[in-house]
């Protein structure tokens, strides 16, 4: 593995997002070993971290690319397997017109990785999004937020969602307006309990 990343940094030298010193290792994807070092860990908080340095740029490559390093699979896994056992695990969805245009669901990508290393089933098609304002988000305010995904999100399948203890998924949490309106939506539709997990948390 070290001889292979010694001849990638010769072939395909990368710079740190962050600081711009070689990327020695490509395990540890956009940022460098010392970068991540810095990251400081959300404890107790629903998420892998804080959204700043090598995890904001991580999360920010996952919004264009449908990939997760290695190190970053390693500290996800870490995390889930702190939080309480669950029976189902649900990514926030994206509405069709974005999913289209994107390619890919982020949360999703998130989500698979936990259902296999947790082994717990995912649910990718219960949750659907209804109504899109994901664009007109930035710079809203906690209220802004709450009010662009009030009724955004409806359970299709019930009966996969009654009674389950759901595990749902989300790349930053910000304000929590989103998974808040998902949590209601899956409440709503029968589920017993549940959880937030995040790959990255804004300090508020």
């Amino acid at each position: 593995m070290f001889l292979t990343d010694s001849l990638l940094s010769i072939l395909y030298p990368q710079s740190c997002r962050i600081c711009g010193a070689s990327v020695e290792r490509r395990r540890y994807g956009v940022a460098c070993e010392s970068c991540w070092k810095k990251t400081q860990i959300c404890e107790n908080q629903g998420a892998v971290g804080w959204y700043e340095g090598a995890l904001r740029e991580s999360v920010l490559l996952l919004k264009r690319q449908p990939y997760l390093a290695p190190h970053l699979k390693d500290l996800l896994v870490e995390a889930g397997k702190l939080l309480d056992p669950v029976t189902r695990i649900v990514p926030v969805p994206l509405h069709d017109d974005r999913l289209r245009t994107r390619g890919f669901n982020q949360a999703a990508i998130i989500a698979r990785e936990l259902s296999r290393a947790l082994r717990v089933p995912l649910d990718e098609t219960s949750l659907i999004r209804v109504s899109s304002a994901e664009k007109y988000r930035t710079g809203l305010d906690a209220k802004g937020r709450r009010e662009t995904v009030e009724k955004a999100f409806v359970v299709r399948r019930k009966r996969l969602i009654a009674g389950e203890e759901i595990l749902l998924i989300d790349d930053v949490f910000t304000t929590g307006a989103t998974v808040s309106a998902c949590a209601d939506a899956l409440i709503s539709a029968g589920a017993k309990s549940v959880l937030i997990m995040t790959l990255a948390r804004a300090r508020q």
